[in-house]
C-alpha cells in the first residue's frame, strides 16, 4: 500500500461524478469536512470486521438495509425510528432461524449518492442534469435545484451525525428490547392463515423467550438482551466527501473511511482501473461490492484479488443483484471461481435492484414475488454449491409506503403505487413486506441448515 494515499482516486478515471460549477467552492467544503470529527471510531469498524469475519465462516447471518437514497426534506425522527425497529423485528426472526448472530447493518446515514443511467433527464422537451441524491442535487425538477452544489455535502454530514446518534440511543434503549420486538412480530403473525408458518416461528420465538425468562434471563439482568450493535453503512459514490473523511487509525497507522461502518462500490463503478477501486482498496474498513449477471470469472478474480489482496477473512462482502430471470445461471459459476481460488468472501443476496420495473403510468416497482423467488433461488444456489449463504441486502423504509407490487401483507396493485410513492429513486419495500420476505428467509435457512 505504499504508493496509495487518501487523494489517489484522483488519477483514476472515474464514473457517476457531477460536475461542479464552482472548484473553489468544492475545495473549500472537502477542507473543512476534513476538520470536522468522525462519524464512526476505527475500533468500531475493526469490530465489524471481526463479526463479518464469523459470517464468511458460516458462524452468523447478515441483514443489510434501509433507504434506497436518503433525503432531507424527509429527515424525521419517527423515519428513523421506524427503520430501527423493523430490522429489529427482521433480526429476532432471524436468530431463531439461523440459531446464530445476526449481524445489523443500516443503509442510513450516509446513503445519499446514488448512480444513475443517464447523466441528463428529460420531461416535456426540457433537458436537465439528473437526480444524483440530496448530497449532490435536488429531485425538484429546474436548473437551480439540479445544479450540484458542494454545500450539500456538509448538509449531508450533519444529518448523518444527527443520524446515528439516535441511532446509538436506539441501540441501548428499549427499542432494542428482544421482547418488546418480538410482541410486534406476534401481532404481525396473527394477520395469516397457519398455513403460511408465520405464527408457528412466532410461536417458538414466544415459547424460547419464556423459556429463558423462567431461567432468570430477561432484559433487566441480560444486557444482550436489551441492547444491540447496529452498524451503518452506504454506497461510497462520491469520493470527495469520503476522501474528506478519511482518517488515520493512531493504533495502527492504517487509514479508515469514518462516514460509515461498512462502505461499498456499486455495479457502474467497479471497474478494475477506475478511482472507486483504487479509493476502496487503501481504506481497512469492511467493504462490499455489487455484482451482476455481467462479471466475468477472470473479472471477479481480478476484483477479489485488488480489494482484498490478503484473502482477509470478513473484509470484503459481494452482493449479488442478478435478477431473478439470470441468478440461477450466473451465480453457480461465480461460487465455482471462488472455491477454486480459495477466494474468502461474504456473499449476500440484493434481491432488489435487477428486479426493478416500469408501470404504464411511469412509476418504477418491483414485484414482490420477483424479490422472494430471487432470495429463494440464492439459498438453493449456495445450498447446492455447498457455499454459506451469508445474508441478504434490501432496499427497504420502516413506513407503510407503496412502491413494491404484492405480497401477503400488503398486497398493493399498480393502482395503489400513487398512495405512499415517497422514494427519492428506487422502490423500497414498506414495513410488512420488509418482515414478510423476513420470515420466507427464515424457511429457507432452516431448509440450508437441516
Amino acid at each position: 500500500m505504499s504508493n496509495w494515499q487518501r487523494d489517489s482516486w484522483r488519477d483514476f478515471p472515474i464514473k457517476q461524478q457531477p460536475t461542479y460549477a464552482n472548484i473553489d467552492e468544492l475545495c473549500k467544503v472537502e477542507q473543512t469536512l476534513s476538520k470536522l470529527p468522525p462519524l464512526i471510531f476505527a475500533k468500531e469498524a475493526k469490530r465489524l470486521t471481526k463479526q463479518l469475519s464469523k459470517v464468511e465462516q458460516g458462524k452468523a447471518f447478515l441483514l443489510q438495509g434501509g433507504d434506497c437514497a436518503e433525503s432531507f426534506a424527509n429527515f424525521d425522527a419517527n423515519n428513523i425510528k421506524n427503520l430501527f425497529k423493523v430490522m429489529m423485528q427482521m433480526a429476532v426472526v432471524l436468530i431463531f432461524s439461523t440459531q446464530k448472530p445476526v449481524i445489523k447493518i443500516g443503509r442510513v446515514a450516509g446513503q445519499f449518492a446514488k448512480p444513475r443511467s443517464d447523466d441528463f433527464e428529460c420531461i416535456n422537451g426540457v433537458s436537465l442534469p439528473s437526480y444524483r441524491g440530496d448530497i449532490i442535487n435536488d429531485i425538484a425538477f429546474d436548473k437551480i435545484s439540479r445544479e450540484p452544489n458542494a454545500q450539500r455535502l456538509l448538509q449531508a454530514y450533519y444529518q448523518s451525525a444527527s443520524t446515528l446518534n439516535l441511532i446509538r440511543a436506539f441501540s441501548t434503549d428499549g427499542l432494542a428490547n428482544l421482547n418488546k420486538i418480538h410482541n410486534l412480530n406476534l401481532e404481525y403473525a396473527n394477520n395469516f392463515d397457519t398455513q403460511n408458518n408465520f405464527q408457528n416461528i412466532a410461536g417458538k420465538i414466544s415459547d424460547t423467550l419464556n423459556f429463558m425468562k423462567a431461567c432468570g434471563a430477561h432484559p433487566n439482568n441480560t444486557r444482550s438482551l436489551k441492547q444491540t450493535k447496529f452498524y451503518t453503512s452506504h454506497e461510497a459514490l462520491l469520493l470527495n466527501y469520503e476522501e474528506a473523511l478519511t482518517r488515520v487509525d493512531s493504533l495502527s497507522g492504517d487509514y479508515y473511511d469514518c462516514s460509515a461502518h461498512m462502505l461499498w462500490i456499486g455495479e457502474r463503478t467497479r471497474g478494475l482501473d477506475d478511482a472507486h477501486i483504487e479509493f476502496f482498496r487503501g481504506i481497512k474498513n469492511p467493504i462490499g461490492c455489487k455484482i451482476s449477471d455481467k462479471i466475468s470469472n477472470d473479472e471477479l478474480i481480478k476484483l477479489c484479488n485488488k480489494l482484498n489482496p490478503q484473502n482477509e477473512s470478513g473484509r470484503l462482502t459481494l452482493i449479488v443483484r442478478m435478477g431473478v430471470s439470470k441468478i440461477k445461471e450466473h451465480l453457480p459459476r461465480v461460487i465455482k471461481t471462488l472455491k477454486k481460488e480459495g477466494i474468502r468472501v461474504v456473499l449476500s443476496c440484493d434481491p432488489m435492484h435487477a428486479n426493478t420495473k416500469k408501470t404504464n403510468n411511469g412509476y418504477k416497482t418491483r414485484l414482490f414475488q420477483d424479490i422472494v423467488n430471487e432470495t429463494k433461488s440464492f439459498f438453493e444456489i449456495c445450498k447446492s454449491e455447498d457455499f454459506y449463504a451469508g445474508g441478504i441486502h434490501l432496499e427497504m423504509s420502516g413506513n407503510d409506503v407503496t412502491e413494491c407490487t404484492g405480497s401477503l401483507s400488503s398486497n398493493i396493485q399498480e393502482l395503489d403505487l400513487a398512495n405512499r410513492y415517497e422514494t427519492q429513486c428506487d422502490p423500497r419495500l414498506n414495513a410488512k413486506q420488509a418482515l414478510e420476505l423476513a420470515f420466507n428467509v427464515a424457511e429457507y435457512v432452516k431448509s440450508e441448515y437441516k
